[in-house]
This record gives C-alpha cells, sequence and structure tokens, in this order.
C-alpha cells in the first residue's frame, strides 16, 4: 500500500505548480482525501486514542478527551432530545470558556450544522446572522445575554441555553462566576425568561450516549460568517469534508517540524469562533490529540502573560496586534519559550518589525500563513524549517491550486506579474449560503475561488500579498464591511452622506475611517460615535470621522471609495 509520503516522490515540478519545487522535504504534494471521515468521526477517534490526555484547559483547570467526549454527548443527546432535524443549525455565541469544544462536538456529532457567533455582537448584527441562517438553538455566554433579550423578539429560536465562564470547572468554576459577576460587573441584568442553563443540560444527561447519525462528508458542518467581496454579511458553507482535509493540510505541512509528541499544549488566544483560531487551534488540537489552553480574555495582557509564565506550551497562535501587544509588556522576558516549537500569526498582515521583536524577546519566529471563511481557512503558509521571517504568506499547502488572474477575467497571468489570487482545493467552501448569485460572482469559469486579494507569485513560487480589490478592512484579523458601517452611519439624521475606508494603522494593521458630508452643521464626531456604539460592535465604529463637503463619486452617483482610498493615502 502506497503511504501519502511515498507519493511525494513522483514529480510535482511544472509550470502550474511553481511552489512545488520549494516544499519541505518530507511534505507530500497531496493529500489522500479518501481516507478521511467526518468531523464526528475525527472526535469520535481521538476520545478513543487519547482518553486521559489533558484536552481544554482554562484557568488551570483541566479537562480531558474522555471528560470532553462525556460532555459533548451530554450536549449531542440533549439536542436530540429537541424537535431539530438532521442539518439544522445551532448558533454558538461564546468568547473562549470551558463549555466551547464540548458544545461545538455536541452539535457536529448530534449531525447539525455549526453557526460561529461573535459575542459582541449588536442586537441588530445579531438579529441579521440568526435569521439569515435560521439557526434554531443558540448557546449564549450569560454576559452576552442583555444583546440576545433585546433581539429575541425578531428571533425564530426555539431554545436559548445560557452558559457561564465557570461551567465545568468544579469549585474553581464557582470562584470565576463571581469574579465575572460581582468583582468585574461584566453581566449586565437580563430577562430569558424561556432560557435553560447550560449547567441544567449537562447534569440531566450526564452519562448519556447521543443516538447515532449517519453524517455524510459533504453535509454541511458550518455555516462560518464573513462579508465575503460584498458588504453583506453571508455564510460560507464549508462542509465536514472541506475543515476535515484543511485539517490534514494543516497537520502534514506541520507534521515532520512539530513531531509527534503527547505533550502538545497550544495557546489559544484568538476567539475559537473565528475561523483561524477554530480550525488552526481548536479541531487541529484534537486531531492531534494536543491540549488546548484557552485565554478568556487576550486584552489583558499582564493576567495573559502571567498565564504564559505558569503554564508550559509549545504552540502558540496569534495576529500581528496581539503579538505586538506581548512584546510590550515587560513580563514577556520572564516566560519560558524553551519548549515552543511553533508561533503561528494569520488573519491579518503581520509587520515586520513586530516579528523582529517577537524573535529578539522570545527566540522564536514568526511562521505567517494567508486563508479566508471561504477555505476553511488556510490556504498557504511558510516552512517552518526557515529560521527567518519572510514577509509572504509563503506556499499553497498540499492539494491546493493557486493561480493569479486579471482583475477583470479569468486571465491567468504569469509570475510576477500582480493579479488576484484565486484557490482550488478542497477546502474550498462549497458556497455562500443561499446566495447563488454572490457564489457565482467570486467563482472563476474554470472553478477556482477569487479571493480579492491581489497578490505575486515570486520565483520559488510563494506568495506575496500586495493589495486588496476588496474595499473590506481589516482590523486586527476582525472583517469590517464599508456598506454595513455606512449605513448605519447613514441612519444619523445629521449626516448627508458617508464613506468608509480602511487606513494604516500601527496598532491594528488597519482602522476604520469614515468621511462625512454633514447635513447637519453642528454633526461632532463625539456625536457619531455615540450612535454607532449601540448599533456596531468596538471594532466595526470609526476610529477616524472626517467632515467634508463632497465625496469622489461616478457619474451615476456612487462613491468611489477606491479614488478615496488614494487620496486620503496619498497615491493621487
Amino acid at each position: 500500500m502506497t503511504s501519502p509520503l511515498a507519493a511525494a516522490a513522483s514529480p510535482r515540478v511544472n509550470d502550474r505548480k511553481p511552489w512545488l519545487k520549494s516544499y519541505p522535504p518530507g511534505v507530500p504534494a497531496t493529500i489522500d482525501e479518501s481516507r478521511l471521515g467526518t468531523l464526528a468521526d475525527l472526535f469520535r477517534d481521538s476520545i478513543a486514542r487519547y482518553a486521559d490526555r489533558p484536552a481544554v484547559e482554562s484557568f488551570g483547570k483541566r479537562q480531558t478527551y474522555a471528560e470532553l467526549g462525556a460532555t459533548a454527548d451530554a450536549v449531542a443527546a440533549w439536542l436530540q432530545t429537541r424537535r431539530l432535524e438532521k442539518g439544522d443549525r445551532v448558533a454558538i455565541m461564546l468568547p473562549n470558556v470551558m463549555a466551547y469544544p464540548a458544545i461545538l462536538f455536541g452539535v457536529l456529532i448530534s449531525g447539525f450544522t455549526v453557526v460561529n457567533v461573535n459575542p459582541l455582537y449588536t442586537a441588530r448584527e445579531l438579529t441579521h446572522q440568526l435569521k439569515d441562517s435560521g439557526a434554531r438553538v443558540l448557546f449564549v455566554l450569560e454576559n452576552f445575554c442583555h444583546t440576545v433579550e433585546e433581539a429575541l423578539p425578531n428571533l425564530d429560536l426555539d431554545e436559548v441555553v445560557v452558559v457561564t465562564p465557570g461551567d465545568l470547572m468544579g469549585l474553581k468554576g464557582v470562584i470565576v462566576n463571581f469574579v465575572s459577576r460581582r468583582m468585574k460587573k461584566a453581566v449586565k441584568p437580563f430577562r430569558l425568561l424561556e432560557s435553560v442553563t447550560f449547567a441544567s443540560v449537562v447534569e440531566a444527561n450526564r452519562g448519556k450516549t447521543s443516538k447515532p447519525v449517519a453524517i455524510g462528508r459533504d453535509e454541511v458542518a458550518f455555516l462560518q460568517y464573513t462579508g465575503g467581496t460584498t458588504g453583506v454579511a453571508k455564510g460560507a458553507v464549508l462542509r465536514h469534508r472541506n475543515v476535515a482535509a484543511n485539517l490534514e493540510q494543516v497537520r502534514v505541512w506541520m507534521a515532520d517540524y512539530i513531531g509527534e509528541r503527547p505533550d502538545h499544549v497550544m495557546v489559544a488566544a484568538l476567539p475559537l469562533y473565528h475561523i483561524f483560531a477554530l480550525t488552526v487551534c481548536g479541531l487541529l488540537m484534537c486531531r492531534i490529540g494536543g491540549c488546548l489552553l484557552l485565554i478568556a480574555n487576550p486584552r489583558d495582557i499582564p493576567g495573559f502573560v502571567k498565564t504564559l509564565k505558569s503554564r508550559p506550551f509549545t504552540l502558540m497562535s496569534g495576529v500581528n496586534t496581539l503579538y505586538n501587544a506581548l512584546v510590550k509588556n515587560p513580563g514577556l522576558k520572564e516566560v519560558d519559550f524553551s519548549q515552543v516549537r511553533l508561533c503561528i500569526s494569520g488573519a491579518t498582515t503581520t509587520q515586520a518589525a513586530v516579528a523582529q521583536r517577537w524573535k529578539d524577546i522570545t527566540g522564536k519566529k514568526i511562521c505567517e500563513g494567508y486563508g479566508l471563511s471561504e477555505t476553511s481557512p488556510v490556504v498557504s503558509a511558510n516552512r517552518l524549517d526557515v529560521q527567518e521571517f519572510t514577509g509572504t504568506i509563503g506556499y499553497p499547502l498540499p492539494s491546493t491550486e493557486v493561480s493569479i488572474r486579471a482583475v477583470d477575467n479569468d486571465r491567468v497571468l504569469p509570475p510576477g506579474e500582480p493579479g488576484e489570487l484565486c484557490v482550488k482545493g478542497p477546502q474550498v467552501m462549497a458556497g455562500y449560503w443561499q446566495r447563488p448569485d454572490e457564489t457565482a460572482k467570486v467563482t472563476t469559469s474554470d472553478g477556482f475561488f477569487r479571493t480579492g486579494d491581489i497578490a505575486v507569485m515570486q520565483p520559488d513560487g510563494s506568495l506575496k500579498i500586495v493589495d486588496r480589490i476588496k474595499d473590506m478592512v481589516l482590523v486586527s484579523g476582525f472583517n469590517v464591511y464599508p456598506n454595513e458601517v455606512e449605513e448605519v452611519l447613514a441612519a444619523h439624521p445629521g449626516v448627508l452622506e458617508a464613506a468608509v475606508i480602511g487606513v494604516p494603522d500601527a496598532h491594528s494593521g488597519e482602522m476604520v475611517a469614515a468621511y462625512i458630508v454633514r447635513k447637519d452643521d453642528n454633526l461632532s464626531e463625539a456625536d457619531l460615535r455615540a450612535f454607532c456604539k449601540d448599533r456596531l460592535t468596538g471594532y466595526k465604529i470609526p476610529r477616524r470621522v472626517v467632515f467634508r463637503d463632497s465625496l469622489p463619486k461616478t457619474p451615476v452617483g456612487k462613491v468611489l471609495r477606491r479614488e478615496l482610498r488614494d487620496e486620503v493615502l496619498g497615491k493621487k
């Protein structure tokens, strides 16, 4: 029987795939998709193989794989008593708390579809996503129940399950909840009369095994919401086969470098509702039997560094903003990085200066990759055995094809010429949820996904992002879509016209900048920010507000964001 590694010995270098000549030794050109099951299969296999290993850790409390499996079964058993049918959507509105993995896998092994929701969403944003997805059950942290209460009259939910930060943590959880509620006053008053608690769900179904469900690889595992190439938030349909394939692509890329060891601990500071952390942290650790070290509040940098000092770890993921904040904390020099094999960065461009400061302090390089919600997410990554930060997004992963296309047609451009980065591979989504027209817009005639990013292929096959076609603004790895922010701004009675663009920011990569034509001359920046605060998540609120007499427009009156951006950045 030929192994995937043996298959790598066949000729791999040709004009269409120049990156293969630069692959690390031992990494195959393709993965064997026929050997991959569903995410439910993956979970069951890991529970059996790694039963006694720690699977999740939060605030010093650990949960083994066996315990994780039992709790996921309790969640699944409860879900199967609800009036749900296979494929129904279940929303998870949680930060990185202990209950998240058990709920995630409980939904997946039941044959339902996960809809990840940003807990910081406003009632307006929450309403859109839950109604668009058709979610019937919502798991939500008590800290955000006031938002659910506000949105609930406009929702069609059958069940709301209230989770606490201390769930599944025993006595430690009582302390965690006390601090959250009483000391930090993080839980606002709310009334959800028909809700149930997560603790009661687990207690009532403890020891139960969920009914076996026949789940196919083509069934939908996640609706991962993103703005895609336009400003309307829509769900990227990620099938079990898409995510399972991406896990295998990442695993084989990393395997020889990080090694097969039973004590891998991944620092998960990025929120698991974000596709990067979901796959590269949460699901990958389950796949290799590692432990997920959950950081509930990564904005508390001193507290984060304290955790890193007290808990040995081997793997870490982050974004430029997070790494930058950590290197500015003096305590980072006291963290032991001797066992660390890999520090991964993605979701937004990593600045070379930040990467250099990180290496100077920790002795470890930052390895940058690239991906999108639509690609499960990883498309490319740098070689792990190269010790210097490259400033590129590396090479396409095994079984991934890329091509650089002309922006206005499907013409393939030669290496060295910038164009739109297009991707084909088993990790690419099935399409946008109930939006075939939007799916068609991002699909080439030969089946490649248009990323909306301008890239150049280097002579060695590596890729470098040089610009973005999309008007999307990337704030610390989170997508902000100008249409949405403009819609909110335009609703203010003092605004005549509004245009939103992204401008460079040393802290977050980009920040949201709003350019306003006033209807009311007394309108102030403070007025607009206060107006946005109740309607937009914090990172979407414009940090820069500029009042103007007019905005650049087409002859038919459409605001030209690209022209505005070029003007602001001095490109014209």
